[in-house]
């Protein structure tokens, strides 16, 4: 299974960026997706996940300005950022989980696939 991360730049603060994350090697329709981040110097966190039939999470830290979606179809999940924060500067990575298992949904060592990653740096 490979994934490929794309959508990161440089924007200001209140601005949005949409990522994207595509899955190719076998079909994960059945699995969870999620996104994560790792600032400089910080340890990598949770940012949002979403089941196969379509329940989401998100972080406290991003509830209500993040959103994250999925097209099985195409076999890519999306995470659309709004008024974004200068704290939320990272690297974001989009991960395929082990278990098919929503309740381990924020714990990053159950994701067995992991995108290159795409870095998002908002300027405030």
């Amino acid at each position: 299974v490979q994934l490929q991360a794309s959508g990161g730049g440089l924007v200001q603060a209140g601005c949005s960026l949409r990522l994207s994350c595509t899955t190719s090697g076998r079909t994960l329709a059945v699995n969870v997706l999620g996104w994560f981040r790792q600032a400089p110097g910080k340890e990598r966190e949770f940012v949002s996940a979403i089941g196969w039939s379509g329940l989401a999470e998100y972080a406290d830290a991003v509830k209500d300005r993040f959103t994250i979606s999925r097209d099985n179809t195409r076999n890519t999940v999306y995470l659309e950022m709004n008024n974004l924060k200068p704290e939320d500067t990272a690297v974001y990575y989009c991960a395929v989980d082990r278990d098919r298992n929503f309740g381990t949904r924020r714990i990053w060592t159950q994701y067995e696939y992991w995108g290159q990653g795409t870095l998002v740096t908002v300027s405030s």
